[in-house]
């Protein structure tokens, strides 16, 4: 092997080798989209539940004192593997989360407004914690809409 190739070699596989090491991992952060300091709890009835990565998606509605019902979407802070670990399938989110059922809700809103949140912890009627990643319930009411 001449001394030009062998160079060569070396430089493309210095080159691979280190770019594997330099390249940054992606990942989203959740707590900088959301704003943590504007926390709510609200009763709420869930109207879906998705189990997909990178985060399972909850979609609920929250009726204010008046009666005006408010659409919401929320990301859960668990991953599906998270949820698997903790004993959470599939099958078990799907029967404690099914639409029409009633539970109390602590997000985190969007910090880019709407109706999009960060689900930290889900109770249901009977107040057993169904699924958790934050601060304790009893934050603020949801924001009247």
């Amino acid at each position: 092997m001449s001394v030009r190739r062998t160079r060569t070699v070396v430089l493309v596989t210095l080159a691979v080798i280190l770019g594997g090491v330099a390249t940054p991992r992606a990942h989203h952060g959740s707590f900088i989209s959301y704003d943590r300091d504007k926390q709510w709890t609200a009763l709420a009835t869930v109207t879906e539940f998705r189990y997909v990565n990178p985060h399972a998606q909850l979609f609920f509605e929250v009726k204010d004192k008046d009666g005006k019902v408010t659409q919401w979407s929320g990301e859960m802070l668990p991953n599906p593997a998270q949820l698997i670990a903790s004993g959470w399938s599939r099958r078990r989110a799907n029967e404690a989360l099914a639409p029409g059922t009633v539970v109390n809700i602590t997000a985190l809103p969007a910090k880019a407004g709407g109706n999009t949140v960060l689900v930290t912890r889900v109770t249901n009627a009977k107040g057993e914690e169904l699924l958790g990643a934050g601060p304790a319930a009893g934050a603020p009411a949801a924001p009247a809409k």
